[in-house]
């Protein structure tokens, strides 16, 4: 069955996608940042990422095998020379996406930074929260404030012509 088997298919075929994938990973291979789409960052990021993986075990199959997925010479070897060395002794996640504000003019796709992550970059680190400190309860002796009586005034009616009656 096909079910939950839905990846981002971008809305192309899978030969085209394919390709755009290999073009999109040998781009980035080479330059270390690109700016794409949203949805074609995403889709990238698991197409890369295990080239890079097959980087890191260096022999002379695993560089047939990326071959075969990016099909570009010169980034295989910038990937198999220069960009295994940042990723030596980090197990995954090597690259991030950086939402961009602005939307490409024409059809307003959300655009987004898909870089490298460098080599001695430790990502994001999540600070731990203090803990509020508590507020101790006020002891203030204060005199009570006593209240001015409060004058009513009560003004007279003056009786109008319509309002007399006749009895």
């Amino acid at each position: 069955m096909r079910h939950r088997k839905h990846s981002n298919q971008l809305g192309v075929t899978k030969e085209h996608r394919s390709a755009l994938m290999a073009n999109l990973a040998a781009s980035l291979i080479k330059k270390g940042r690109i700016q794409t789409t949203l949805k074609k960052a995403k889709a990238l990021r698991p197409f890369v990422e295990p080239l890079v993986t097959l980087a890191k075990k260096g022999d002379l199959h695993h560089r047939r095998i990326a071959l075969s997925r990016l099909r570009d010479q010169e980034a295989v070897r910038v990937l198999f020379a220069e960009r295994v060395t940042e990723f030596a002794k980090r197990n995954g996640g090597y690259t991030r996406i950086y939402k961009l504000g602005d939307r490409r003019i024409g059809d307003a796709a959300e655009m987004a930074l898909i870089e490298f992550v460098g080599a001695d970059d430790a990502g994001y680190k999540k600070t731990r929260r203090r803990p509020k400190a508590r507020k101790a309860p006020v002891a203030e002796s204060v005199a009570p404030v006593e209240e001015a009586p409060v004058e009513v005034e009560v003004e007279a009616k003056e009786e109008t012509p319509a309002e007399k009656t006749e009895s």
